[in-house]
């Protein structure tokens, strides 16, 4: 069997076939970026006191001052938000100055939100723990779903798991909204997690397999990024009308039915179905596609005893056997995996620390997060640019660098300036988004292919250590705003540095054999 991209070639690039498979796999990115940020309203900490049941007491109520005491908080005095002075008279009211935890419970303020996780299982002071780790709940959803996926895709295809993926994910959002407990909502949200990540990756593969070649970094940072960056902007605008973290998980789920008579649009991947030897599948669907392009196919397009030596030959590769451990054989690769698997952590840390710190800036949440979401729009468009135009060494590093040393700048910003730090964290935001999106396409270029996937693999696995620490970075940030952007931009900053050790691979053959890597520029 010839070349795919030769046998194919006569579809032309653009076509009323690629044009509506480019839009709904790009779409179906849109979910992915509200229900795994989602938590930064669902899971946001109100202002909060102990409840003093003889007051009568709502939050903000007078005589409060007299039963609970102050305490400082990032700079301001408030009331202790875990403690209450012990009452010496309970007839009388009177407090005495030793003092004790919230045995009554806690008054959460309704001022933003009607309620959310944190309100409805009381998850503060000796349970604050949960709000973060709820998030790190469903990364390690996310981590497990990027092993599975990979390994389900490969052997049904990619269109069974992509839909597959996207009504588990749509149909455990509406249950995990219906959760009667935290530990419910948990285990719920970890479901979630593998299926939001496999019906991305899916929908990634499946698009790079049925564009064309020159199609598929357009789709890739312009097509899916952005579709990303646009569920992201939707998030806030939900949210801010929606205070009720019941009704907003179910408003968000609720797309996904859209996606339903797709399945007749979205065609399997020719590409998939020649490895699996159906060769009559892939020329059907490939002359379907000539039929709505106009354009006439050749009278045969894949031959069925091409595809017979295609198994045969990916029977004799499965007998040279590669493992994880070829990863780190010789010097070359084992300096590439290693250094690529540092920076994927830092830029998952820094682009999901800053996404969930948004509640613990200055002024409002729901209009900090849609700036977010715009920045990483910007972020994406000029690394479209940077790839075409500039060096991966530079688009990388760049990157890295200009969030790295933004994120220190504020440390020296005065606090009132909040336009200007604001200004200064969503630049940054803009870098690390970019980062981010960038380099899946360096890391396929710099692995071999002999063991790409399990580069890629390997790399993203990696990334997830960073998304698991990144809620706990956020919410350090409900102490002292400033430490977290001075360790994500330190960290971002040698990381940047790092990545100029990285080899250039733009306008190169890819490297087949594990001998054909090249070396760090040292």
């Amino acid at each position: 069997m010839g070349d795919y991209e030769d046998s194919t070639a006569f579809l032309g690039e653009w076509g009323l076939f690629q044009l509506p498979i480019f839009i709904l796999l790009s779409l179906s990115s849109v979910p992915s970026a509200y229900v795994g940020m989602a938590t930064v309203f669902v899971a946001d900490i109100p202002p909060h006191h102990c409840k003093i049941p003889h007051l009568n007491s709502s939050y903000g109520s007078l005589n409060l001052n007299l039963s609970i005491p102050p305490e400082e908080v990032r700079g301001k005095i408030i009331l202790s938000r875990c403690h209450r002075y012990k009452e010496v008279n309970v007839s009388n009211g009177r407090f005495g100055n030793e003092t004790e935890s919230c045995l009554d419970g806690w008054d959460f303020s309704k001022e933003r939100y009607i309620s959310t996780i944190v309100t409805e299982w009381n998850l503060v002071c000796d349970d604050a723990w949960k709000a973060p780790f709820t998030v790190t709940v469903f990364f390690f959803g996310v981590l497990i779903g990027s092993f599975i996926s990979g390994v389900i895709s490969d052997r049904y295809g990619r269109k069974v798991i992509f839909f597959t993926a996207m009504a588990v994910r749509t149909i455990f959002s509406l249950v995990q909204a219906a959760s009667n407990s935290w530990e419910m909502f948990c285990v719920l949200y970890f479901i979630v997690g593998m299926a939001d990540i496999s019906n991305y990756c899916s929908a990634f593969i499946l698009g790079c397999e049925i564009l064309s070649k020159s199609s598929r970094i357009t789709f890739a940072i312009i097509g899916v990024c952005m579709s990303y960056a646009t569920g992201y902007m939707l998030l806030p605008l939900f949210a801010y009308y929606i205070r009720n973290w019941r009704i907003l998980l179910t408003a968000l789920a609720i797309p996904g039915f859209l996606y339903i008579p797709t399945w007749w649009y979205i065609p399997e991947s020719p590409r998939w179905l020649l490895s699996q030897g159906r060769a009559e599948e892939a020329e059907a669907i490939i002359r379907a596609a000539a039929k709505m392009n106009g354009v006439t196919p050749p009278e045969v397009i894949f031959k069925q005893s091409d595809c017979d030596q295609v198994l045969e030959k990916n029977d004799q590769a499965r007998k040279v056997h590669y493992s994880w451990t070829d990863l780190l054989k010789t010097t070359n690769i084992r300096n590439i995996t290693i250094l690529n698997m540092i920076i994927w952590i830092v830029i998952s840390m820094t682009y999901y620390g800053l996404s969930f710190n948004t509640p613990n800036m200055d002024g409002d949440p729901y209009l900090n997060c849609l700036i977010a979401a715009a920045s990483e729009a910007v972020g994406y468009s000029l690394t479209w640019f940077f790839v075409r135009y500039t060096t991966r060494r530079f688009t990388l590093s760049f990157s890295l660098l200009l969030c790295g040393a933004l994120l220190l700048l504020i440390r020296f910003i005065p606090e009132e300036l909040n336009v200007l730090i604001l200004t200064l964290i969503m630049t940054g935001k803009s870098g690390v988004s970019g980062a981010f999106a960038f380099v899946y396409l360096y890391a396929t270029e710099l692995f071999p292919t002999v063991v790409r996937n399990m580069g890629l693999g390997a790399t993203s696995m990696a990334s997830r250590i960073g998304s698991l620490c990144s809620p706990y970075i956020a919410y350090i940030g409900t102490y002292n705003k400033i430490l977290p952007y001075i360790l994500m931009g330190g960290i971002t900053i040698i990381t940047g540095v790092l990545s100029l050790l990285l080899p250039e691979t733009k306008d190169e053959e890819l490297p087949e054999l594990i001998s054909q890597v090249k070396p760090l520029k040292l």
